[in-house]
């Protein structure tokens, strides 16, 4: 399951995983951004801040993430990782290359650096 916040003044999306991910978790996640793309044009960026990655419920719901991605790519300025995940400290090495984004990684503890290079107010991140 995830939980998210959409903060429209921001223009950011917060994903915060908290259990397996569900095929409905992207469901619901879809709708709210494509309306706010539909309303704003686009998404000025996304954090995904998990302490350890919980994975995907079933094979739907791996598909379902990977078409979220798909779907979404073009409307996503900037991408987040803020955890302390092994997995996830090197998926923005990986997404990278797939995705239009500017992705980086953060420290778990470091979700302030993150929002703020997110709205443009900092450069600090590590190295991806």
């Amino acid at each position: 399951m995830l939980t998210f916040e959409l903060l429209d003044k921001q223009g950011v999306l917060i994903i915060t995983p908290d259990g397996p991910l569900e095929h409905e978790d992207f469901k619901r996640l879809g709708e709210a951004v494509d309306e706010y793309i539909v309303k704003e044009g686009a998404l000025n960026g996304v954090m995904i801040y998990v302490d350890s990655f919980p994975g995907w419920d079933d094979f739907e719901a791996l598909m379902s993430h990977v078409r979220f991605v798909r779907d979404n790519n073009a409307d996503i300025d900037k991408l987040a990782a803020v955890t302390d995940s092994k997995f996830l400290t090197i998926m923005p090495k990986i997404v990278d290359r797939f995705i239009s984004a500017e992705v980086r990684h953060f420290d778990f503890d470091a979700r302030d650096d993150a929002m703020a290079w997110l709205c443009g107010q900092s450069e600090q991140a590590q190295d991806v």
